[in-house]
């Protein structure tokens, strides 16, 4: 019994966490979701998901299967999303902006690098 138990010791200490999920983050490229907190979103029928690593201030949503990334945001503006009784009503009004440009729009606010 003994060294079942050293053997199972020894491989748990050599184990590592699964693999970090990278994702395709349009107008952004390749991005690892290692430290963003990510958020799965049932009751949108268009938001899907939304991560954000609070210390870039840099969140990135998947509308339906296409991840959309949005810089320098408050962590307070990511929590009233999620907690919105309505997140596309929400996400319409204070984060997706309209025509080119957005209150959190990455090509004119700084967009992190990972």
């Amino acid at each position: 019994m003994f060294r079942f138990a050293v053997l199972i010791t020894a491989s748990l200490a050599g184990a590592t966490g699964a693999a970090a999920e990278t994702i395709d983050v349009k107008y952004y490229g390749k991005l690892d979701l290692a430290p963003f907190a990510c958020t799965d979103i049932s009751r949108s029928s268009f938001i899907n998901r939304a991560c954000y690593d609070k210390s870039q201030q840099f969140m990135v949503v998947q509308l339906r299967s296409v991840y959309y990334p949005y810089c320098e945001m408050p962590a307070a503006t990511f929590g009233a999303f999620l907690a919105a009784p309505s997140m596309g009503h929400y996400y319409n009004a204070n984060i997706r902006g309209s025509g080119s440009g957005g209150p959190f729009d990455c090509r004119t606010h700084r967009a992190p690098k990972y």
